[in-house]
């Protein structure tokens, strides 16, 4: 069990009682001050587990509002691991305690605090009462705080130390047997090669085996996670790429492969990780920690494909700026409404989903009424990625179960490369209903275009052979020769490799998919608002655009400056809010 390095001579300790004298010289006893002390004993503490002190966490109760408490200590997977309640010294601490759990506060380790006093339950049991005056008591406290592990998570953090290779291997050894079932299986090979067309014509004609290959891999390494997870039994029933995929995998296990035998060993990592989720109730949150576990296991295997694809999940708060911003702009400017019929909104870049389930709410919260008609006709959405893709459809749909009390599946998500040629032509004898949604939205006018565009330039070695693919065409209609023939015919910088970025072609491609009047909101890489590639760029976007927002974020880590730098991303590249508005009679 993992123990905390904490003695009372310890610089945390001695930083705690420090803070408490000098509020008290001032005379400052209420609890917005006065906790701050331990709140920095907290923070420094976790350091040691890396977890991270979330204040004014939210938790979920039945058919009530959310109870906030004044902390939360979350570790890497999203999980809370422990919750923080602080007091002020008037307060009859017993009594607070007992109001508290009355209300619906968690009674698994949580720590009731007050200056001189802390109260601490686990398991819903009272562990510890501890006069904080005394040195040793403060420590023995925050130490058993720390220390504690219910069953579940003990479980999870012995499997998810011992099974990290173990996927790592299973996928190799599918890829294995793939390759080898690909020489000499026919039924496989001939559903493999169908799947593969199938592929090429939703998502880009020039996707590689490969690629297929790994969407194989990882459905079969997730598959039972979605079932389980999210309580959806007939996931691979229900998504239309799920079927198709299980189509592959049944010809791949009809010659001397069980699947379930194949991943029997995983099966203690596959039964911690449902436990695990089980202890979730905040639908959310169990997305948050089934992606920190596609990122931390079952996409070791494919870091190129992160690589070129730039993925990064846009914090909340931005997505609901966002998503306000967009609608305040349509009634100021157009005398319409995210509610409106007729304005259609595309996600292009969907990630897990978390821009249309904003805005969702955000219709909801105007005129519940209109969601029906919005979720069925006029929300689209496209994800290249399949195990991102997998995660948005089960989230909208959970999403518009929860505002409307019945499950209806969303239909306006797509698997496809958006930046893929408008006019792909469809298999002669058969339609998938993927390319039948992907044609659908083509031919539907896009009133608003929002999203968290890739970031990526390219490859972060050259010497990797992993190079974002260029989108041209015989009729140079593709995104980068659109690019070619606006923005860098435009410009007279040198160097014009920075117009290869990822959120350069999106900008181009929804400018266009617009087409005269409509809204696009994109956060992404500031570069282009001064740097000296973009001067053809901005000198277009001026003339095309009748009005330009741009909330400056910074946080470029690499810009020379005495102060220090943050990146509402952790990445390297400055970021930027962009909202580009266009009317006809501009």
């Amino acid at each position: 069990m993992p123990s905390l390095s904490l003695k009372p001579s310890h610089k945390p300790i001695k930083a705690y009682y420090e803070a408490l004298a000098d509020y008290a010289k001032k005379g400052v006893n209420h609890e917005g001050a006065v906790q701050t002390a331990f709140q920095d004993l907290l923070v420094s503490c976790a350091k040691q587990f890396k977890w991270t002190l979330v204040l004014q966490y939210a938790v979920k109760r039945e058919k009530k509002s959310p109870i906030r408490l004044d902390g939360a200590l979350v570790d890497d997977y999203n999980l809370a691991r422990a919750f923080w309640e602080a007091k002020d010294s008037k307060d009859d601490l017993k009594k607070e305690v007992q109001k508290k759990f009355a209300v619906g506060y968690p009674k698994d380790n949580i720590i009731f605090q007050q200056p001189d006093r802390a109260i601490l339950y686990q398991d819903g049991k009272l562990v510890i009462d501890a006069d904080l005056t005394q040195e040793q008591e403060l420590v023995d406290i925050v130490r058993q705080f720390f220390e504690y592990r219910p069953p579940a998570i003990e479980q999870w953090e012995k499997a998810a130390a011992e099974f990290g290779d173990r996927v790592r291997d299973h996928a190799t050894a599918l890829l294995n047997l793939i390759q080898e079932q690909g020489k000499k299986n026919k039924k496989f090979i001939d559903a493999f090669a169908a799947f593969l067309q199938l592929c090429r014509q939703s998502i880009n004609p020039n996707l590689s085996e490969s690629a297929v290959e790994e969407m194989l891999i990882q459905h079969l390494l997730t598959e039972r996670i979605f079932r389980s997870v999210f309580n959806n039994p007939d996931f691979a029933q229900r998504n239309i790429i799920a079927v198709e995929i299980e189509k592959v995998i049944n010809a791949l296990t009809s010659k001397s492969f069980s699947r379930n035998h194949f991943l029997s060993s995983l099966d203690r990592f596959y039964g911690a990780i449902e436990e695990t989720a089980a202890t979730i109730d905040d639908f959310s949150q169990k997305q948050d920690f089934l992606n920190t576990v596609y990122e931390k296991f079952f996409q070791g295997f494919s870091v190129k494909v992160a690589d070129t694809h730039g993925i990064v999940y846009t914090p909340q708060p931005i997505v609901n700026f966002m998503v306000r911003s967009v609608e305040e702009i349509l009634q100021k400017e157009f005398g319409k409404s995210l509610i409106d019929q007729g304005v259609h909104i595309l996600d292009p870049f969907v990630g897990t989903g978390n821009f249309i389930i904003r805005v969702m709410r955000e219709i909801a919260e105007i005129q519940k009424s209109a969601l029906p008609n919005k979720y069925e006709h006029e929300l689209h959405c496209n994800e290249v990625m399949l195990l991102p893709y997998y995660i948005a459809s089960m989230n909208i749909e959970h999403e518009y179960f929860e505002q409307t009390g019945s499950y209806q599946p969303f239909e306006g998500i797509c698997l496809v490369d958006t930046f893929e040629d408008q006019n792909i032509q469809q298999l002669d004898l058969f339609s998938p209903d993927n390319m039948k949604r992907v044609d659908q939205q083509r031919q539907t006018d896009i009133f608003v275009v929002i999203g968290n565009p890739p970031y990526n330039v390219g490859q972060l070695n050259e010497n990797d052979n992993n190079k974002n693919r260029r989108y041209t065409n015989k009729s140079k209609t593709g995104i980068d020769d659109r690019i070619s023939v606006t923005y860098a015919k435009s410009s007279k910088a040198t160097n014009k490799n920075a117009l290869s970025d990822m959120y350069v072609k999106a900008i181009r491609w929804a400018s266009d998919r617009i087409g005269d009047e409509g809204v696009i909101a994109f956060v992404t890489n500031n570069s282009f608002v001064d740097a000296v590639a973009f001067d053809g760029m901005r000198e277009l976007l001026e003339k095309e655009f009748s009005q330009i927002y741009v909330y400056d974020l910074g946080g470029n880590i690499r810009k020379r400056t005495s102060k220090p730098v943050y990146n509402v991303f952790d990445i390297q590249v400055g970021v930027s809010v962009n909202i580009f508005v266009k009317k006809e009679n501009k």
